[in-house]
């Protein structure tokens, strides 16, 4: 929902003020275009990073982890019995616990119990990008074809109307997913949509009429 929505905020804002600024379709679509594809690879791009930054962190924490059992298994099985009992187990059976679960994986009882580490939570930095360059390129492709269905003479509008929609919709679904109100959830979206594009309209007016 998030890179969608951004797609479409970002890719519309973009198309409005070159559109606001009297150029043809033709020149609006080139700009939506770049638009997406530069937005799609900033996006993958910096969740990479992002995520590739998580996954260093979580190496090392498990090297570190990794290096404690070996050397310090006493403390280790005292450290996972602590965490047990502030769950709620008595001492005893935490003890247990921990001995059992550290006899065969002490490395992922540790991971998963003490630094919330799991295989299907790890990081997954490749996976990420193409996630939200994905998303992104939704979002974006929705202004472009209206540009490319829309009447040439109304871009500004056209684009603008479509994308509050979409908007509007995808927060809703945003809210209700999540168990707020759909309408506030809409309103929040469109509210800040609508901000961006009037003020890259204005931009383009301003730096059309230099223009002529």
């Amino acid at each position: 929902m998030l890179g969608a929505n951004d797609g479409i905020v970002s890719t519309a804002s973009l198309v409005v003020g070159v559109a606001a600024a009297e150029a043809n379709r033709h020149e609006v679509l080139i700009a939506g275009v770049a638009g997406l594809v530069a937005g799609a690879l900033s996006m993958a791009a910096g969740e990479y990073v992002s995520v590739s930054s998580q996954a260093d962190t979580e190496q090392a924490d498990l090297a570190l982890e990794r290096k404690e059992l070996a050397t310090q298994p006493r403390a280790e099985e005292d450290e996972l019995t602590g965490i047990y009992v502030k769950r709620g187990l008595e001492p005893d059976m935490a003890r247990v616990v921990a001995r059992q679960l550290m006899a065969k994986d002490a490395l992922g009882a540790h991971a998963r119990d003490e630094l919330g580490l799991s295989a299907e939570l790890a990081a997954r930095p490749l996976q990420a990008a193409l996630a939200s360059a994905a998303t992104f390129a939704v979002g974006a492709a929705l202004p472009i074809l209206t540009i490319v269905l829309g009447p040439a003479d109304r871009l500004t509008m056209s684009v603008s109307v479509v994308s509050l929609v979409c908007l509007a919709a995808l927060g809703a679904l945003a809210a209700r997913a999540g168990g707020a109100r759909p309408a506030i959830g809409a309103g929040r979206v469109a509210f800040w949509g609508a901000l961006a594009m009037a003020a890259t309209a204005a931009v383009g007016r301003l730096f059309g009429a230099a223009a002529r």
